[in-house]
């Protein structure tokens, strides 16, 4: 139950943007819309922004589910870019209402599973320190974050398979080259981390 009431709260925040800003919406606007009262909204979310950070997180959960592997992850990538796109309004109240460090840390949540995912799988078989699988991903995080922050700074006008496939092409084998470049021998490494 708790479940469907935050997608019932989400539903009537997105609902509600259409209509105006996120900064012109109250917590009864939105109560009234669900058809709740006001104490089960604050039962599920602290405030507006809570909420709307909670429905980021689920949007973005939602397009990468199964799409963790190195044959798979651009296609996670590009259902983050048309989540994203298909909740336009919502994300661009949310881009402009948040402060940026907020909108970096959800998409940096993300992108980060997308490509440990990738990673993990990748470095089978191999000695990589976790340290230097968390460096790898946080180097294509960024990349991959500075490029969709640009695009909706931009207002999302770029074809998102476009970019995709851009991405794809500039990064072809360079996890794998990555991880074999950060290999150690066992019998040279004390770095188990």
């Amino acid at each position: 139950m708790s479940q469907t009431t935050k997608k019932a709260l989400e539903a009537s925040l997105k609902k509600l943007l259409l209509k105006k800003p996120i900064n012109k919406i109250t917590i009864n606007d939105i109560a009234e819309d669900c058809g709740v009262n006001r104490m089960t909204f604050y039962y599920h979310f602290t405030d507006i922004y809570d909420l709307a950070r909670w429905a980021c997180l689920e949007d973005c959960a939602q397009a990468l589910a199964n799409n963790k592997t190195y044959d798979t992850w651009q296609q996670g990538f590009l259902n983050i870019f048309n989540a994203v796109l298909e909740n336009k309004p919502f994300i661009k109240n949310v881009y402009h209402a948040l402060d940026r460090e907020q909108i970096e840390n959800y998409l940096n949540t993300q992108t980060h599973e997308l490509l440990m995912g990738v990673i993990e799988e990748q470095a089978t078989g191999m000695f990589i320190s976790e340290k230097d699988k968390e460096f790898i991903a946080d180097f294509f995080k960024y990349a991959f974050n500075g490029i969709m922050l640009k695009w909706i700074a931009d207002d999302m006008k770029e074809d998102p398979k476009y970019i995709v496939d851009r991405v794809s092409t500039l990064i072809h084998g360079d996890i794998s080259y990555a991880l074999n470049a950060f290999r150690k021998d066992k019998s040279l490494s004390n770095d188990k981390k």
